[in-house]
Parts: structure tokens; sequence; C-alpha cells
């Protein structure tokens, strides 16, 4: 039976067995390959993406389980690069090699979203399930409190 999945704020439908974890929808079916397959077990964090505003990892998530919600990818998150998290990480040359960062800045973003002016730990605790082999945490986690000074400074008064 196909489902109908609503991807970045695009309705569409795919013929997938339910059962079908979301990474591979987006990767191989929609072609949306931003997120990336790192572990397959939820633990590293690459392919974070958000489904109703939270981070949850795609490679673990059965599409039919998140046919009724709004799914965001790296790739809808600002098609421009222009959310603050990413200024942040371009202002900051966070990355490294790379790999991990479509799933550090989708939980960033999903962290800002519900805490707009994140302690160290709050950022720590968020981002604790992204792991980055280059180990640039210290870098992100100062990308974080710069995207969230961004946004406090964007919001109307």
């Amino acid at each position: 039976m196909p489902l109908k999945l609503t991807i970045n704020d695009v309705v569409t439908t795919v013929d997938v067995p339910p059962d079908t974890p979301l990474l591979w929808v987006l990767r191989d079916v929609l072609n949306l390959r931003g997120t990336k397959f790192g572990c397959g077990m939820g633990i590293c964090g690459a392919c974070t993406v958000l489904v109703g505003g939270h981070a949850v990892r795609s490679c673990m998530t059965h599409a039919g389980s998140v046919a009724d919600e709004p799914i965001t990818t790296i790739e809808g998150l600002s098609p421009e690069g222009q959310h603050p998290v990413q200024v942040a990480w371009a202002a900051l040359d966070v990355p490294q090699c790379g790999y991990c960062q479509a799933g550090q800045i989708m939980s960033a973003a999903a962290l800002l979203e519900r805490t707009p002016h994140p302690t160290d730990a709050d950022i720590d605790a968020a981002m604790s399930g992204n792991l980055c082999r280059c180990g640039t945490y210290t870098r992100i986690r100062q990308a974080i409190h710069e995207a969230a000074e961004a946004g406090a400074a964007a919001r109307p008064k």
C-alpha cells in the first residue's frame, strides 16, 4: 500500500512497505541524499531528520510510523542555507570531513526550536547522540550558541 508522506513541506506518495526505514525512503526512493547512513543502529546520529519538529534517527524509524507527521531533512531546513544553525556552522568552520554534519545541524535545529537559549548542559544533552569522528564538538557547541543569539536577534520584540 502506498504511503503518503509530507517531506520538506511537499506531500509525496511512495510505494514502499510501511516498515521500510525512513532513511532508505529519503535516500533511495526520493533521492534526498543529504541525510547520511552511518551506523544503521540509531547510535551515531548521521541520519537525523526532524519529524514533527523532533530529532529522530531515520535509520530506525519506519516510514509508516511517521506518515501523519511533517518530516524535514537537511535539504528542507533552509534551501538557501540561511537557517541560523547553518549560518553559524559555516561562519565557525565547524565541519572537517562533514559526514556527520547534516545530522548535527538537524539535532541543533530541533534543540533551538524547543530551547531558544540553551546552556552548555542543554547542548551537550541534546547533541550527545550525534558522533563526530573529527572531534569538532567545541565548535559545534559554539555554533549552537551563535545560532541561538542570531535567532534571538531575528525574533520580533
